[in-house]
């Protein structure tokens, strides 16, 4: 772990990219289908002065993993030879694929550099993200993730994260019949109890009338869930306001968001009643940040999505914070994943974003 104060003014002398598939400890499986392993690229800038910074991209798909590694790559002579201004870096990336767009493949490799560039001037000066943004360290309530798994999955699956200590969890629904949802919460509660707080995600599977109608359902049953997240499709903002005006239960969208535009263009349609920006879909840290602003002042409380070890600080940086979403999936390549404590995220003594690579883990999982 190499730091050092900040002499003089450091630029980016290397970026580099590597692919590697992370074997998730149990399949995932959503209404939208089974995540099996988790396809990253892990991207490193080497600055000028040695130190090295990490940003982490997932692909969703193992089909996209080497194009986006690719593409990583690609961007090294845009970064490289730049003074260590991730800021001033994510706007140059960003009005260069103005015509094509930073959705996609190009928005995923801006966040993985994003992120790296923000790891790396952290570390530069020996301190973490939260704190060379000025903020201080705030323990956040975290939930797990609860998959696709029928009632008694659900249910176990809720159970060993409440016995962590968790006070929240969210489960995958979006079964055949609102009743299998229904029975799915119902047991969920169960196994948890009437403290820990229940959310639920369609992962995109219902139009917007098949969402209002299972939603009055679930309301009719006093389930008092937290949120309902991403009913319908995404970026169908006009859908999604039409669920949030015709129901009583918080609707959650953001994470499949593309950028700070996105966030904009949904707060304006009322699409959404709390949001969860993901740092990769905002395009990094800088991205995110953006994007955090326009719901603080449109007075929306704001959760994250994966990426546990940069959220856990992002969270700490905006007074909106709502809910912390912890994924372990790739734990085994990090030399130190995130510390929850009593259910609550713990970021104190933390360099930069948290992410630095368990080298050996790596080796095992290169693609």
């Amino acid at each position: 772990m190499s730091t050092m104060p900040l002499s003089a003014t450091a630029t980016v002398r290397e970026l580099r990219a590597r692919a590697v598939r992370v074997p998730m400890p149990e399949p995932h499986r959503t209404a939208s289908g089974v995540i099996a392993e988790s396809p990253l690229v892990l991207v490193d800038v080497v600055t000028s002065n040695g130190v090295v910074g990490h940003g982490i991209v997932f692909t969703y798909s193992t089909a996209a993993l080497a194009a986006t590694t690719a593409l990583v790559q690609e961007l090294a002579p845009l970064v490289v030879g730049t003074e260590l201004a991730p800021a001033e870096r994510w706007h140059a990336l960003c009005a260069r694929f103005r015509l094509l767009g930073t959705q996609g493949l190009v928005g995923m490799a801006i966040s993985g550099i994003d992120m790296a560039l923000w790891d790396a001037l952290a570390r530069t000066h020996g301190t973490s993200l939260v704190r060379l943004l000025g903020g201080l360290e705030r323990p956040q309530r975290v939930y797990g993730a609860v998959g696709y798994d029928g009632t008694a999955g659900a249910a176990r699956t809720a159970a060993a994260w409440a016995a962590r200590g968790f006070t929240g969890v969210k489960a995958k629904i979006g079964y055949p019949d609102v009743q299998e949802d229904l029975a799915v919460v119902r047991a969920i509660r169960e196994a948890v109890g009437p403290s820990v707080a229940i959310m639920v995600d369609y992962n995109q599977s219902l139009t917007p009338t098949d969402a209002i109608g299972r939603i009055r359902v679930l309301e009719r049953e006093d389930e008092h869930l937290g949120w309902v997240e991403e009913p319908t499709l995404a970026h169908d903002f006009a859908g999604h306001a039409q669920v949030a005006q015709a129901v009583a239960t918080p609707i959650q969208c953001g994470e499949n968001w593309w950028g700070p535009q996105d966030m904009a263009h949904a707060i304006r349609a009322a699409a959404s009643d709390v949001v969860m920006p993901d740092v990769m879909k905002m395009l990094g840290v800088t991205g995110w940040l953006k994007a955090a602003t326009l719901a603080e002042a449109a007075g929306l409380r704001v959760s994250t999505h994966l990426w546990s070890e940069v959220s856990a600080q992002l969270l700490s940086l905006t007074p909106m914070a709502h809910w912390l979403e912890y994924c372990d999936w790739w734990n085994p390549i990090l030399a130190a994943p995130l510390r929850v404590e009593q259910g609550l995220s713990r970021i104190d003594g933390v360099l930069g974003t948290g992410v630095e690579w368990n080298e050996a883990a790596v080796q095992r999982c290169l693609a």
